[in-house]
């Protein structure tokens, strides 16, 4: 059941500008939340410096406003948002779940996972692991179905870097911003187990988990920045949104690509409907 008070939102890492994959994700997202009278809030995870592209933060905002998708609140900077994170860090080593580890990838590896138990602890420059290992999560997700997943490796929410982790500040934020209902690409399905688990040891109900399906390149790969997708090209926003509907499986009416990209909103919020959504991975105009 849909909550009177649903948040939603949309999460980008600035390592390059928006692709058609990402504005599925961010329309299926901003789409979910108005067709239920919700909020949908843009959070930018800036939190991994190495990885970000110069100037990307800013291309991706325009994008979004050029094809109308508008946070209702302000954009969060999660670079800017250090203090809550360690909290929740202190919080939860006060609850003894959260341990040194200085294990490299390779006695990762070969352990074949990473347990509390077969951890070598703190000897020198370390990482933080939320202990977790071995629980299991059961869930309904939006259009994933039922989903069992047990926790194989206790994941690191504080790199030996020094930069918070992606699975500690995205369940932090979430707690902090009140989002009930997350709705993303199903290539993070596999994290969400773990994330359920850190909410409840936060003290934080889950929010409810929706996948989206994942538009494919032609080698079999889900389109990213990593594999070279073509940035979006903001002059051409409304055929975007008509595309990205057809992809999520909808069928605009001829000539709504002719109108403004708040027109297409209109038209796709009125006819949003979750049972609709073709869930299936695959290369655009399949």
């Amino acid at each position: 059941m849909i909550s009177p008070s649903y948040i939603g939102r949309f999460a980008p890492s600035p390592t390059g500008p928006l692709h058609f994959g990402s504005l599925v994700c961010a329309l299926g997202s901003y789409l979910d939340a108005i067709a239920h009278g919700g909020t949908w809030l843009v959070r930018m995870e800036d939190l991994d410096p190495p990885r970000e592209m110069p100037g990307a933060a800013d291309r991706i905002l325009k994008s979004l406003h050029a094809h109308s998708l508008h946070s209702h609140s302000p954009v969060v900077w999660q670079s800017q948002r250090h203090a809550p994170y360690q909290q929740a860090l202190d919080a939860l080593r006060a609850q003894d779940l959260v341990y040194p580890c200085s294990c490299t990838r390779e006695q990762v590896r070969k352990a074949g996972g990473h347990r509390r138990a077969n951890c070598i602890g703190e000897q020198g420059p370390h990482a933080l692991r939320f202990h977790c290992a071995g629980a299991t999560e059961k869930f309904h997700d939006i259009w994933q179905d039922e989903q069992t997943q047990t926790v194989t490796e206790d994941p690191i929410l504080k790199r030996k870097d020094g930069l918070y982790a992606y699975q500690l500040a995205v369940v932090v934020d979430d707690i902090a911003q009140g989002v009930n209902c997350v709705v993303r690409g199903a290539d993070l399905l596999d994290c969400t187990g773990v994330q359920r688990q850190l909410f409840r040891a936060l003290g934080a109900e889950p929010p409810e988990f929706g996948h989206l399906p994942l538009v494919m390149n032609e080698g079999g790969q889900k389109l990213s920045k990593q594999n070279h997708a073509a940035p979006l090209d903001d002059d051409r926003a409304s055929i975007n949104l008509v595309q990205a509907l057809g992809f999520l499986g909808f069928h605009p009416p001829p000539g709504l690509e002719s109108e403004t990209p708040a027109h297409v909103l209109s038209w796709a919020s009125a006819h949003w409907q979750r049972h609709a959504v073709d869930r299936r991975n695959r290369l655009l105009g399949l």
